[in-house]
C-alpha cells in the first residue's frame, strides 16, 4: 500500500551570501528541475538569482499523525537574498508555510535579512533561525559566541510575530565554497527543530484550481512542462487549464511530484505539470488556472497597512512597486479610510463614504500615541496599474520602493494590503471606480464686496471666474461675524456671487459694514441712475467680512460631484 506524504513547504530566507542554497543542498535528498543555482547567471555571478525548489521525507512526527500520512515533505524553497532580487523572494515567500531565516553567525541581522524578516511577518506564522557558518569561529570560541548572537535575534524577534522563535546552529559547508570537507554540521538537530516547528497546513482540494508556475521548458516529444505551486483547489491527469497570459487552454497529460507521477496534486503540492505543446518562452512565471477563473486586471481596491519599518512618507499620487505572487507592476496609490469599524472580510463596501488621506498613516505609531480615534481606522488604498497584470481578489499584496538605491541601509517594503476589488474592465475609472465615495475636505473663502439689502450681499474671490458656478448653487457659506448664507446665483460676468443670508445681517454686522462701505448712486451707461448701493472702499485699517465655502468633493465621481454635511 502507498504511503501517504504530507507536503510543507518552507522558505529559505536570508541576506545575500549567508549559506542558504548550501543549507538546501545539505538538506536535501531529490532536486527539481530549478535548484541549487542552475541557472548560468547565478554560475557566473556567485549568487542565487531565482527561486530553487528541492525536498526530503522524513517520518511522521507524533504531533502531525492525525494528518492521516505516513510521511512528512519538506519541500524547500530557495529565496534569492541579493537586494535586487526582492520581487523575487516576495514571490517565493507567497508560496510557503513557513520560514527559516538564515544568518551568518558572524555578522547578524543584516539589511536584507530584515526585510525577509518584515515579508515573513506578512505572509508566514511559522519561523525558524537557522545559525550559518557555525565552523568560522574557534571551537573555544563558539558557546559564547552563539549564546551572545542568539540573544541579540531573540531580541530584534521579540518586537514580531516570531518572539520567542527556535534558534539552531548549522555548518552547511564547512571549510567555504571551495572545501573539500563535505559533510556538513548540525543537520541533523536542524531536521529534528523542523520536524518540531511543522503543522498540518489548513488545505482544501475543493473550489477553483489556481497554480503559481515559476519555471517552465519542453521535452521534445511530450509537450511543455509547468513547474509551480498549487495554490488553491485541484487538478488531475487529462483535465483542462488556462493559460490567461498567453490566452490559450491547454490538456493535463501527466504530473509529477518531484520525479514520481502522481494522478492528482491539491492545494500546497509543488508539482511539474506537462501540458499540450506551446513556447515556453512566453511563460517565465504567471498563474495558471481552471478555465475562466483568473482575470486581467488594471487596479484594486486593497485594506492596507504601513510597515512600521518604512521610515518614509507614504504619500497619495505616489507611484509603489505592488507585488502579488510573481507578479510586480508599478502603480499610482491613493489612500483613503473610516474612523468606523466596518465589517470587512473579503468585500469591499461601497455604500459608505470614505475619507480622502494624503498619506497612509502609521498605526503602530498611532496606538503608542494614545490616538484612540485611530485605534480603529481602516485604511484603503486604490491603486491603478501602468500595465493591466494578473492580481486576484483576496490575494495579499506588498507596496515597496524597488527603485531605491540597493545599499541603502533601509527597509525598502513601504506597506501590505489584501485585494478586496479587482477592476477588470479596462475603463474601470467609468464602470468600477466612480462608484467609490471617497470624500475630500474642501474650503474656499471670500470677501463681502458689497451690501444689496439686508438680506443680499454680492461676496469676490470665493469662486474662479470659470468655475461652474451651478454645481455650487443652493451651497451654504458661513460669514466671519457668524451669519450663515446661501449661494443664490451669480452677479455679474466676472465670477462674483449674490449670497443670501436667510435671517438677515446682524445689526453688528452692518455697523462693520458700514466703516468698510461707500453709499452713493452710481451713473451707468446713458447716465442713467441705478439703485443705491453700498462699494467697498478698500482703506488702512479696514476690517473685511470674510465669506467661507466648505464641502466635500468625490474624488473619484466623473461629473465631480460634491455635498455638504
Amino acid at each position: 500500500m502507498e504511503k501517504k506524504i504530507l507536503n510543507f513547504n518552507v522558505g529559505v530566507l536570508g541576506h545575500v551570501d549567508s549559506g542558504k542554497t548550501s543549507l538546501a543542498k545539505a538538506l536535501s535528498t531529490v532536486a527539481s528541475t530549478a535548484c541549487f543555482d542552475k541557472n548560468p547567471q547565478s554560475r557566473e555571478r556567485g549568487i542565487t538569482i531565482d527561486l530553487g525548489f528541492s525536498s526530503f521525507i522524513v517520518d511522521i512526527p507524533s504531533h502531525l499523525k492525525e494528518s492521516g500520512c505516513d510521511k512528512l515533505q519538506f519541500t524547500l524553497v530557495d529565496c534569492p537574498g541579493h537586494a535586487s532580487l526582492i520581487r523575487t523572494i516576495i514571490g517565493g515567500a507567497q508560496i510557503i508555510d513557513a520560514m527559516m531565516l538564515v544568518v551568518d553567525v558572524m555578522k547578524g541581522i543584516q539589511t536584507q535579512t530584515a526585510e525577509c524578516l518584515v515579508i515573513g511577518e506578512i505572509l508566514c506564522d511559522h519561523i525558524l533561525v537557522v545559525l550559518n557558518k557555525l565552523d568560522l569561529i574557534p571551537a573555544e570560541k563558539q558557546k559564547i559566541s552563539i549564546e551572545k548572537m542568539t540573544k541579540r535575534i531573540l531580541l530584534t524577534l521579540q518586537q514580531t510575530k516570531f518572539a520567542g522563535a527556535k534558534v539552531t546552529c548549522v555548518s552547511a559547508k564547512p571549510g567555504g565554497p571551495d572545501s573539500h570537507i563535505v559533510e556538513p554540521i548540525g543537520i541533523t538537530d536542524l531536521i529534528e527543530a523542523m520536524k518540531s516547528f511543522s503543522y498540518i497546513p489548513d488545505r482544501n482540494s475543493s473550489g477553483p484550481f489556481l497554480y503559481a508556475v515559476d519555471h517552465c521548458f519542453s521535452i521534445k516529444g511530450q509537450g511543455t512542462v509547468m513547474t509551480g505551486t498549487v495554490l488553491q483547489g485541484s487538478v488531475a491527469v487529462n483535465d483542462n487549464v488556462e493559460i490567461p497570459s498567453l490566452k490559450v487552454t491547454k490538456k493535463v497529460k501527466s504530473i509529477q511530484m518531484f520525479r514520481k507521477p502522481v494522478e492528482r496534486a491539491s492545494q500546497g503540492d509543488r508539482v511539474g505539470m506537462c501540458v499540450t505543446q506551446f513556447d515556453p518562452k512566453q511563460l517565465e512565471r504567471g498563474l495558471v488556472g481552471m478555465p475562466g477563473l483568473i482575470q486581467i486586471s488594471f487596479g484594486v481596491i486593497a485594506l492596507v497597512k504601513k510597515i512600521a519599518y518604512y521610515k518614509l512618507p507614504i504619500e497619495t499620487k505616489s507611484k509603489f512597486h505592488i507585488t502579488s505572487g510573481h507578479e510586480t507592476v508599478i502603480a499610482k496609490a491613493t489612500f483613503f479610510g473610516t474612523e468606523k469599524n466596518l465589517d470587512i472580510k473579503n468585500n469591499f463596501i461601497y455604500d459608505h463614504i470614505y475619507k480622502y488621506q494624503h498619506e497612509l498613516l502609521d498605526h503602530s505609531k498611532s496606538l503608542d500615541d494614545d490616538k484612540s480615534e485611530l485605534k480603529s481606522l481602516h485604511q484603503f488604498a486604490v491603486l491603478e496599474f501602468e500595465r493591466p497584470t494578473q492580481i486576484l481578489p483576496s490575494s495579499v499584496l506588498i507596496g515597496s520602493k524597488l527603485d531605491m538605491d540597493v545599499h541603502t541601509n533601509m527597509c525598502r517594503l513601504a506597506f501590505q494590503g489584501k485585494v478586496l476589488e479587482v477592476f477588470t474592465d479596462k475603463n474601470y475609472h467609468m464602470s468600477q471606480l466612480s462608484a467609490v465615495k471617497v470624500c475630500k475636505n474642501k474650503s474656499k473663502d471670500g470677501v463681502v464686496e458689497r451690501v444689496l439689502n439686508e438680506n443680499e450681499v454680492i461676496v469676490k474671490n470665493l469662486l474662479k471666474k470659470d468655475t461652474n458656478i451651478q454645481l455650487f448653487l443652493g451651497f451654504k457659506v458661513l460669514l466671519s461675524t457668524g451669519e450663515e448664507g446661501m449661494i443664490d446665483g451669480t452677479f455679474g460676468q466676472s465670477g462674483k456671487l449674490k449670497i443670501r443670508i436667510s435671517g438677515g445681517l446682524k445689526d453688528t454686522t452692518k455697523t462693520l459694514l458700514e466703516k468698510n462701505f461707500t453709499g452713493g448712486r452710481k451713473k451707468g451707461k446713458a447716465n442713467t441712475v441705478q439703485q443705491p448701493s453700498l462699494a467697498l472702499k478698500e482703506t488702512e485699517g479696514s476690517q473685511f467680512v470674510n465669506v467661507t465655502l466648505s464641502f466635500k468633493k468625490f474624488v473619484f465621481s466623473n461629473d465631480k460631484k460634491m455635498i455638504q454635511a
